[in-house]
């Protein structure tokens, strides 16, 4: 993964490169028995924001599961679908949506790779 740093204002920034970070993540998905695979870019344990992206191979699903806050959903690579009871959500590169505060689950309908952003209360 690509990461830089830089210096603004006397703070040190880190930067990282989504589409590198996508390409390795889709790698391991593909070689993963569960088809899956993610990584926390920012936040965790004691923050209020969240932000993990994942990598599913084609016809992989995230299992149904609740809503763990406040969360959106972006596509940085393939085509994903988002069930949310009788709702669906289709998205490709670029597409952007805020993830409905019930049960759902994702299926990649391809090679994907989504930033999901978490917000809420730290835990």
């Amino acid at each position: 993964m690509s990461i830089r740093r830089f210096c603004t204002r006397g703070r040190k920034v880190e930067t990282r490169s989504l589409t590198s970070l996508a390409e390795e993540l889709c790698a391991t998905a593909d070689a993963a028995s569960s088809g899956r695979a993610s990584t926390t870019i920012y936040g965790g344990q004691g923050r209020d924001l969240r932000q993990t992206v994942i990598a599913l191979a084609d016809g992989r699903r995230l299992g149904e599961h609740e809503s763990p806050g406040e969360a959106t959903l972006q596509v940085l690579r393939g085509e994903v679908r988002l069930h949310a009871g009788d709702e669906t959500w289709d998205g490709a590169v670029g597409d952007y949506v805020h993830i409905p505060a019930r049960r759902h689950d994702l299926e990649a309908l391809s090679d994907a790779v989504v930033l999901l952003t978490v917000a809420g209360r730290a835990g």
